[in-house]
C-alpha cells in the first residue's frame, strides 16, 4: 500500500536540516566562534567538556544580540551578514547562511546570555530541541556566551557515530588552533576538562600567535611570504627546511580571511617549492591569499572549507611563484649541533595545566583581564620574548647584549669550561657563504670520504656533498639551455627504437614540437615504433631510451598542448644521472670549480631533490664537545 505524500513536521524538518550543520561538537564550536569573530570580539574563549558533546561554553566580549531580536536569530535563514543573492560574491563575514543557530538548537539544549553596549540589562535565553523554554532579563557582562549541553540528546543514532570525546576535543582544538591563526588581534583560551590547554596573546602578531600555538622551534625557522600582483595578495610564512612534513597536515590555508582546503594551492606552493623540500615531504606553510574583487566563491558547501576560483591557473601559477621568490635569495645552511639527542617532532606549547571550577558565563572580570594575563603569561621569561623585544629597544641595549654575549663565549678562560646560556635560531645571520667576498677567506681542508668536502669560514666549519652539489649545477644548466631554447642535436648511429603504447603514441603526436625543441629527430619505425635518430645533445651521457621513456611517460601531464615546467624539471632532473657520485676521488682545483659554478646559482643549498648541499657546524658546539665550554 503506497504511503500518501505529506509535508514534514517542523521539528523534523529542523532535525534534518541540522545533520549539513552540526556534523560534530567542533562544528558546532566553529559556527558559534565565526559568530564571535563576525560580533568584533577582541577575546573569545572556549571550554568545553567530554569533548564538547557534554557540555560547551563560548564566551565572548563582542557587540552582542538585541533582546528584541534573540528570538529571531534562532529561527532558520534569518541573518545580518547577507540582503541579496549578489552579496554571496563579495561576502566578508565568517557566518551569512543564518542556519547556525537553529540547527544547534534544534539538537542540544542551548543557553544564551547576552548584552549589548545600549542595553541596560542582558538577555537569558533557553532552547531545547527547538522549543523555546525562557527568555528573561538578566545581569550580564556586555558580550555573548553560548552554552550547548547534551549535543544530540534527542537524536541518538547521530550520537552513536561520535568518536570518543577526546578525539573529538581534538577537532575542537584543531579548527579552533585554525581559526586563531587567521586572527592575531584576538585573544584565543581554549580549556579542556576544566584544564587550560592554550591561549593566545592577542596582540596582532602571526609570529606571536604561531608561538602560543606550535611552540618557539616552529616560530623561529619561519621564512615570510609577502606578494603583490593585481587583484591577488599573498602572506604569511612558510617553513624551512627543518620543519618539512611527511603528510599536508601543516599546510594551512586562508581565502579571504577563510580557512580553506584547496588541492589548487597545495599543489602551488609544493609546486614552487621543487628544489627546496625534500620528495615526499611537504613544506609546513600558513598562507594568506586575499582577493579584492568577485575572484571566489566561498558557497561551496556548508562548511565553507571549501572554495572555486574563477581563474584557477592564474591562481597556482602567482602562488607558486610567491613561494618560489619566498625561498630564492636565502642562504639555508642548516647548522648541526654535534649532540646526541634525538630531534622530536614539534609540539605545540602548552601552559602549566591548572584544574580549576569552571567560572560562570556572566563573570565579567574574566574577558576584561584575558588579553594582558594572556600576553604576560605567554611570554614571560623565554628566549622568544627576548628575541622580539629587542626589536623595541634602544639599539645601544642591544649592542651591550651582543658584547656581553661575545664576551662570555670567545673569551674563556683557557684553563675553565665557560657555562653558556644558548639559544638557538638557525644560521642565517651570517649571511653569503657563497659570495664572491667571502670566499676569499674560505679556507678548503679537504675531501673526507672521497665524498664531502670540508671548509672553514668564520666561526664555523661547512661540509659540501659533492654529488649533491654537482647535481644542483648540472641541474640549472640544463635548466637554463632549455628556458633558452638552447639544446643542441646530437645524431645517433645506429639510431634507437623505442616501442610505445597506445597513449603515449597519442602524447607523441600531440607534442612532437615539444621533443623536438628537446633535441630529438624521431620518425616513425612501423607500427608504434619509433626511430630515436637525434637525441638531446647536451644529454648525451644519460641513456637515451631511458630519457626518452621517462620523458613521454609524463606527457598527460602536460598543459596547454605545449612545454610546460614539468617537462623542463624532469629533463633537467634526468641530467643530474651524470653528477659525480659519492665515493669519488676529486682533486682540489675540480672542487674549487664546482665550487665557483654553485656561487652564480640563485640558490644553491638543495639539489633538485631537496637534499642539502652544504651544513655547517658552529665552533661553538665543537668546544661543547671538547668540554671547552659547558651548557
Amino acid at each position: 500500500m503506497r504511503n500518501a505524500i505529506l509535508p514534514l513536521k517542523q521539528d523534523t524538518i529542523d532535525r534534518i536540516a541540522a545533520g549539513e550543520v552540526v556534523e560534530r561538537p567542533a562544528s558546532v564550536m566553529k559556527e558559534l566562534v565565526e559568530n564571535a569573530i563576525d560580533a568584533e570580539a577582541s577575546a573569545i574563549s572556549v571550554e568545553i567538556e567530554g569533548g564538547g558533546i557534554d557540555l560547551l561554553r563560548i564566551t565572548d566580549n563582542g557587540i552582542g544580540i538585541p533582546y528584541d531580536e534573540v528570538r529571531t536569530a534562532f529561527l532558520r535563514h534569518t541573518t545580518s551578514k547577507i540582503r541579496t543573492a549578489e552579496d554571496l560574491m563579495t561576502v566578508q563575514s565568517l557566518g551569512f547562511r543564518g542556519e547556525a543557530l537553529s540547527s544547534i538548537s534544534a539538537v542540544a539544549r542551548v543557553e544564551l546570555f547576552t548584552k549589548t553596549a545600549n542595553e541596560m540589562v542582558g538577555t537569558h535565553y533557553q532552547i531545547e530541541g527547538s522549543k523555546e523554554i525562557a527568555l528573561e532579563e538578566i545581569g550580564t557582562p556586555n558580550g555573548t556566551t553560548f552554552l550547548i549541553r547534551s549535543l544530540f540528546y534527542n537524536t541518538p543514532a547521530r550520537r552513536k557515530f561520535l568518536k570518543s570525546p577526546m578525539t573529538e576535543g581534538n577537532y575542537i582544538r584543531d579548527i579552533l588552533e585554525k581559526l586563531a591563526l587567521s586572527h592575531p588581534e584576538i585573544s584565543f583560551k581554549f580549556r579542556q576538562n576544566r584544564q587550560d590547554k592554550f591561549q593566545t596573546p592577542g596582540n596582532g602578531s602571526l609570529k606571536d600567535t604561531i608561538y602560543a600555538l606550535y611552540g618557539k622551534d616552529v616560530a623561529t625557522h619561519l621564512i615570510p611570504v609577502s606578494f603583490v600582483q593585481g587583484d591577488l595578495q599573498l602572506k604569511g610564512f612558510i617553513g624551512e627546511s627543518v620543519l618539512n612534513r611527511g603528510n599536508r597536515s601543516m599546510e594551512i590555508f586562508y581565502v579571504n580571511g577563510r580557512y580553506v582546503k584547496s588541492s589548487v594551492l597545495s599543489k602551488a606552493v609544493e609546486q614552487g617549492a621543487v628544489g627546496y623540500v625534500m620528495q615526499h615531504q611537504y613544506p609546513l606553510c600558513i598562507l594568506f591569499l586575499d582577493y579584492f574583487g568577485q575572484e571566489v566563491d566561498v558557497n561551496v558547501h556548508p562548511t565553507k572549507q571549501d572554495v572555486r576560483f574563477t581563474d584557477e591557473p592564474y591562481t597556482f601559477e602567482k602562488v607558486s611563484q610567491a613561494i618560489h621568490e619566498a625561498f630564492a635569495g636565502r642562504e639555508d645552511i642548516r647548522e648541526q649541533e654535534l649532540s646526541q639527542k634525538q630531534e622530536k617532532a614539534f609540539e605545540p606549547v602548552l601552559p602549566e595545566e591548572k584544574s580549576e571550577p569552571m567560572p560562570e558565563p556572566f563573570q565579567a572580570d574574566r574577558l576584561m583581564a584575558m588579553k594582558e594575563a594572556i600576553v604576560a603569561s605567554i611570554h614571560k621569561d623565554t628566549p622568544y620574548e627576548r628575541q622580539y623585544t629587542y626589536r623595541q629597544k634602544d639599539l645601544a641595549v642591544k649592542e651591550d647584549v651582543k658584547d656581553f654575549t661575545e664576551t662570555a663565549v670567545d673569551e674563556p678562560d683557557e684553563d675553565e669550561p665557560v657555562a653558556v646560556v644558548e639559544e638557538r635560531y638557525g644560521n642565517y645571520e651570517q649571511m653569503g657563504f657563497l659570495s664572491e667576498e667571502s670566499k676569499k677567506t674560505h679556507r678548503l681542508i679537504g675531501q673526507v670520504f672521497e665524498t664531502y668536502w670540508m671548509i672553514e669560514y668564520g666561526d664555523s666549519l661547512y661540509m659540501v656533498d659533492q654529488h649533491a652539489a654537482h647535481e644542483k649545477v648540472l641541474y640549472e644548466r640544463t635548466m637554463k639551455r632549455l628556458r633558452h631554447q638552447e639544446m643542441t642535436t646530437q645524431m645517433v648511429s645506429p639510431p634507437v627504437v623505442v616501442s610505445l603504447s597506445l597513449k603515449e603514441e597519442e602524447a607523441l603526436k600531440r607534442h612532437m614540437d615539444v621533443f623536438t625543441s628537446l633535441g630529438y629527430e624521431i620518425e616513425n619505425f612501423g607500427g608504434r615504433e619509433y626511430a630515436l635518430k637525434g637525441v638531446p645533445g647536451n644529454l648525451f651521457s644519460i641513456d637515451p631510451k631511458a630519457l626518452f621513456t621517462d620523458i613521454i611517460s609524463n606527457a598527460d601531464n602536460w598543459a596547454n598542448e605545449k612545454t610546460s615546467q614539468l617537462v623542463l624539471e624532469k629533463v633537467a632532473s634526468m641530467s643530474c644521472k651524470a653528477a659525480i657520485k659519492g665515493n669519488m676521488k676529486i682533486s682540489a682545483q675540480e672542487m674549487e670549480a664546482l665550487f665557483d659554478e654553485m656561487m652564480t646559482l640563485d640558490e644553491p643549498y638543495h639539489c633538485p631533490h631537496g637534499r642539502p648541499t652544504i651544513i655547517s657546524f658552529s665552533r661553538t658546539d665543537l668546544d661543547k664537545k671538547f668540554k671547552r665550554i659547558v651548557n
